[in-house]
């Protein structure tokens, strides 16, 4: 069997440094409890390592003990969750990607100018509700197309169109140009997909083409994940999504005779290595 590995698979930037953060308030001589609000990443083995070095986790900012240090996830919170830890007296350490700043960054300039926001993006992920805390309150979040194409659009109303940082960039482009012609005329449009998103999609897209079957590793719970799992599924390529090698033993894997391995950006590379040893031994 031959393994076809990604170039691109594991960490993007923007996880690294959030990682890179916590593991110095891990690191350092602070006797302060230290929490995470909300997993700093979707990733449950990662979340379990931190667990072990007394990192804890609580949900919204109420929860934390006064002088306590907490880190803000990768994916952003609400600017209201924002108000909230400023209010707490607790020390704030911002891990927020990079590119997700920036997108809450854009999408409230636009709504302060009085445009009204359409963003693609799961309703229930952290990322989209803390996008949408930078809206107005008539912003419409769709995960499909089609529910875009079913959502009423007034007449006469300025919209703008962002998407999720971890979106399919070839859907995005699909539906900007399906809403010009429904709007007759041009949209604005935020580009805000991450570049590591479109580079790892456009991978597991060529991965598609080459290999008998390809195994994406990575949290169940992290979206970019699972979009890598949907790219190559829908070039007709048997895909199998896991997040650790035990999950491996059970499927038959020896009938491929070529096998691709990507992972999400949240996932570990020992992880990787793991499965890639496991694949080669087969």
């Amino acid at each position: 069997m031959e393994i076809v590995r990604a170039n691109l698979a594991g960490f993007c930037m923007g996880v690294g440094l959030a990682l890179k953060k916590l593991d110095a308030l891990v690191a350092d001589d602070d006797s302060r409890p230290t929490f995470m609000l909300g997993p700093i990443i979707h990733n449950p083995q990662v979340l379990e390592r931190y667990s072990r070095h007394g990192v804890g986790m609580v949900k919204n900012a109420e929860e934390l003990p006064q002088g306590s240090r907490v880190i803000i996830r990768a994916h952003g919170i609400p600017r209201q969750e924002e108000e909230a830890l400023a209010k707490r007296g607790v020390e704030v350490v911002d891990a927020t990607c990079p590119k997700v700043k920036r997108a809450q960054l854009l999408i409230g300039e636009q709504a302060e100018a009085g445009r009204t926001l359409l963003l693609f993006g799961e309703d229930d992920h952290p990322e989209v509700r803390g996008l949408l805390s930078y809206a107005g309150p008539d912003a419409f979040v769709f995960e499909t197309p089609q529910e875009l194409t079913e959502h009423p659009l007034e007449h006469g109303v300025p919209y703008f169109l962002a998407a999720q940082t971890t979106q399919d960039r070839q859907a995005f482009r699909q539906i900007q140009a399906d809403l010009s012609a429904r709007l007759h005329g041009g949209v604005t449009t935020l580009q805000t997909i991450c570049d590591a998103t479109r580079l790892r999609q456009d991978e597991a897209i060529g991965l598609a083409g080459r290999c008998d079957c390809v195994v994406v590793v990575g949290g169940k719970a992290s979206g970019n994940t699972r979009r890598l799992s949907q790219v190559i599924e829908a070039k007709g390529t048997p895909t199998v999504l896991v997040e650790t090698v035990d999950e491996l033993h059970d499927i038959e894997l020896a009938q491929y005779m070529r096998m691709g391995l990507t992972a999400g950006a949240s996932t570990p590379k020992s992880i990787i290595d793991e499965i890639e040893a496991f694949l080669r031994a087969l």
